[in-house]
């Protein structure tokens, strides 16, 4: 039984014998940052700095530059990305797309219905 308990959270599963599983909707978000920038042409979501770096630091907040609107069992998700310079824009956001949907949908078990990009720059 699929339900929105309010604008953060989902559960995800409902059973009486064994509990309830709810998912937030950043960790959605992160699901698809890490899988937006795993692309190659990627250079990062919303001017952030790669994920290597981040790690490297400690941040754990890659969630910048990526909205996820769950309603029921389905998400919308957009992302606002940084190119590199020499790659197809339209190939690598197709690539973009696919691997962010997959990601949300094995990990998850919600139906990405939508993955939106927006490209605000390229480096």
């Amino acid at each position: 039984m699929e339900r929105e308990i309010d604008k953060k959270n989902v559960i995800l599963q409902n059973d009486e014998n064994r509990g309830q599983v709810q998912i937030a909707d950043d960790v959605v978000a992160m699901i698809a940052s890490l899988a937006a920038t795993e692309v190659k042409g990627v250079q990062a979501l919303s001017g952030n700095i790669t994920n290597e770096l981040m790690s490297r630091v400690g941040v754990k907040k890659l969630t910048k530059g990526v909205k996820v609107e769950v309603v029921e069992n389905n998400v919308t998700i957009n992302l606002a990305v940084t190119m590199e310079y020499g790659y197809n824009i339209p190939s690598t956001c197709t690539k973009v797309q696919d691997k962010v949907k997959t990601a949300v949908e094995n990990m998850t078990g919600l139906n990405c219905t939508d993955v939106n990009i927006r490209i605000i720059g390229v480096k």
